[in-house]
């Protein structure tokens, strides 16, 4: 098991950690009802910090950051030589999380997605862990709630049990909710990006092949074209600041700016 502590890749503070680490952290937390925030962050995820004060700030802030893809596994191994021997992806960690989970009788909460998604991810889970306790899932309304629909929302999970909360909201508005929602929750909260619609069979995942050589990106452009300006501009613009940083050209800070508490999105 690796939990090696933090390391400031383009300002942001990425955990060094394998999958092991990571569920271990989620776990403790759901068993001591801990509110705790988790990322598993790729190259996109960890630009929007990057270019964003406000955002560098939340991410900051979260528990467990994850290095989800490989060019930031990559970052963490060039700069710092951790030798992270792979990477830890949201997808699968949400995965390992709740075999865990079915194990010690945790409850889950998913949150995020359209209502038909959620129905085929539920069938996808309980067919893979029969035992798996899902307390409840509920839609995004795709629009800014208001704080009284925000309280609502913590109620209703609150009240579920459920020990374990998963959103799927898109980078990065998870990342905003799961920062404004960790204390009002008090339960670990998994932004898992794609892994709603991954496994319920709506998008379609990148082979593994291309995965473990850090492509993953030419499969989502070619499978999501709307992706492209992300791919395009936001990829190049990561290595060439990674190389500055690694040459000491260029210093990231980690301070940010602390956003105003809001309910952005839900």
């Amino acid at each position: 098991m690796i939990q090696a502590g933090k390391r400031n890749v383009l300002g942001i503070l990425v955990d060094v950690v394998d999958y092991e680490g990571a569920v271990d952290v989620i776990l403790r937390a759901a068993r001591q009802g801990h509110g705790a925030a988790i990322s598993a962050l790729a190259v996109h995820g960890l630009m929007t910090g990057a270019f964003s004060a406000e955002h560098r700030h939340r991410l900051n802030q979260f528990d467990l950051l994850v290095p989800d893809g490989q060019p930031v596994r990559w970052a963490l191994n060039w700069l710092y030589g951790t030798r992270l021997p792979d990477r830890v992806r949201g997808t699968n960690l949400m995965l390992l999380t709740c075999a865990q989970a079915e194990q010690e009788g945790c409850g889950t909460y998913f949150y995020g997605s359209t209502p038909d998604t959620l129905s085929a991810l539920k069938k996808y889970l309980e067919k893979s862990f029969p035992a798996l306790e899902i307390a409840g899932m509920e839609p995004s309304k795709f629009r800014q709630l208001s704080p009284e629909e925000s309280i609502d929302l913590a109620d209703r999970i609150r009240r579920s049990g459920a020990a374990i909360v998963f959103v799927g909201l898109g980078c990065p508005r998870q990342e905003v909710w799961a920062y404004e929602f960790r204390e009002l929750l008090q339960v670990p909260i998994l932004a898992v990006g794609a892994a709603f619609p991954f496994f319920a069979g709506k998008v379609p995942q990148a082979p593994k092949w291309m995965q473990d050589w850090g492509l993953e990106w030419v499969f989502r452009w070619y499978a999501e074209p709307r992706l492209w300006r992300r791919y395009l501009f936001l990829n190049p613009t990561y290595l060439l600041f990674v190389a500055l940083q690694a040459m000491g050209v260029l210093g990231f800070a980690v301070d940010g700016r602390e956003p105003p508490r809001r309910f952005l999105y839900g």
